[in-house]
């Protein structure tokens, strides 16, 4: 369960910018929209929250933080190399700060311990690294680490409560790589809880980067009754869903394809397996009809991308990260998808939804409490700026979101000036 993210000096982010998880005080849409995480001295958090704001105010750069941070994580000891690039932008528009650190900070729970976890890295090292823990409410200190420009090294600092063989992790952790990262693939049973909630329960993703192909695969298993359920409850009307499976072969790209190219690509898909999707439809006199997935429309095609991760965070209590959730789909399937999440019944595992989307229409206090909703905007100096609903006064249930939002009350709008086009006869 996500607590709270912040970011510095990433991209269009200068400033230190924070998407927090937690709940304010107000009561509206308390026990759908909200829940409190068995932890010690736990504070309510919510199931969902929304980013708006004009294109290229940041929205995107707010969830590819997430996105970096995460796969720094996962990849940091294992694929990278002294030497290696880690893989972070700074905000270029400042002499001062595209010389500086990039920040990325989580608190999060995991295994019901709550954790804070963070670290500063330019693009060749890490700057620092620190993690604390909370079993029992109160900040423990595990490990904290800082490069020392002196002795072009590593300070480290240990708490007492880590265990493990620290003197060899730390010897082990390379500047370009997470003493996290390392200490766990060093087989550090006390800090995999906190890798493992990065690599297996935050998913972050932009929605190109859901294919067919994991929703496919639970068509393929037990979990196939309640994909066809998940279609048609949202009015898909698809009866059934048929997956084929062949071997790859050469002969299955096209002949015209260039012969370097087509080498590429069938050493890269060596030993794999093709899926071929059919939906079927029923007909008014009860015949089936087969009809190969890409002559489904764009909006069933994403939708049905979506089906899967949607069944697997729900059940398991991920963290779903996505960036413009509105894409080919309908305001309708948008709220059926967030609505899932923001219930108690659909989300018993107290899942969270974390999405940036230009869909207005569900931009209402039926739908959000007012906490949810983020805005994203940039200031004079090009840099992005992360607030929330709640820095303005919004009464409760006398006002209509969406109309302010784009009446301007809130800020986070394209600002578009009259275009006089100059033509010569």
């Amino acid at each position: 369960m996500l607590i709270e993210f912040t970011v510095k000096n990433y991209r269009s982010i200068k400033e230190e910018q924070t998407l927090s998880m937690v709940k304010n005080n107000g009561e509206e849409l308390e026990t759908t929209n909200s829940f409190i995480p068995e932890t010690h001295s736990s504070i309510p958090l919510l199931r969902s929250a929304v980013i708006y704001g004009a294109n290229a105010a940041g929205k995107s750069n707010v969830i590819k933080a997430i996105m970096t941070m995460e796969s720094i994580i996962r990849d940091s000891a294992s694929a990278s190399q002294e030497g290696d690039d880690i893989g972070v932008t700074p905000f270029l528009f400042n002499s001062q700060s595209s010389n500086e650190p990039t920040l990325f900070e989580m608190i999060f729970i995991s295994e019901n311990v709550k954790y804070q976890y963070g670290f500063s890295t330019t693009n060749s090292k890490i700057v620092s690294e620190w993690l604390f823990a909370f079993p029992k409410g109160v900040a423990q200190t595990w490990f904290e680490r800082l490069y020392n420009e002196d002795t072009k090294k590593h300070d480290f600092k240990f708490g007492k409560l880590l265990k493990g063989q620290k003197v060899i992790w730390q010897d082990a952790t390379r500047d370009n790589a997470l003493f996290l990262s390392t200490a766990v693939q060093l087989n550090s049973e006390q800090l995999k809880p906190v890798f493992n909630w990065f690599k297996s329960v935050l998913r972050p993703t932009r929605t190109s980067g859901y294919g067919l192909g994991f929703t496919a695969s639970l068509c393929d298993s037990e979990n196939k009754d309640k994909v066809l359920e998940f279609l048609n409850s949202a009015d898909f009307s698809i009866h059934d869903i048929e997956v084929e499976k062949e071997k790859f072969t050469a002969d299955l790209l096209p002949d015209n394809l260039p012969s370097l190219f087509k080498e590429e690509i069938v050493d890269r898909m060596k030993d794999k397996e093709v899926i071929e999707l059919k939906a079927v439809h029923k007909t008014e006199e009860g015949k089936l009809v087969s009809l190969d997935f890409d002559e489904e429309s764009d909006g069933t095609q994403k939708f049905f991308s979506f089906v899967g991760p949607w069944i697997d965070s729900l059940e398991k209590g991920y963290v779903l990260v996505i960036d413009e959730l509105h894409n080919n789909l309908h305001p309708k399937m948008v709220k059926y998808l967030v609505d899932l999440f923001n219930n108690s019944q659909t989300n018993p595992k107290n899942a969270q939804l974390i999405f940036s989307t230009h869909e207005t229409s569900i931009l209402s206090q039926k739908v959000f409490r007012r906490d949810q909703v983020w805005f994203c905007e940039k200031d004079t100096s090009q840099a992005t700026r992360l607030y929330p609903l709640t820095d303005f006064h919004i009464r409760k249930d006398k006002i209509n979101l969406e109309f302010a939002y784009l009446d301007g009350l809130y800020g986070a709008l394209p600002f578009i000036q009259p275009l006089t086009l100059n033509q010569e006869v």
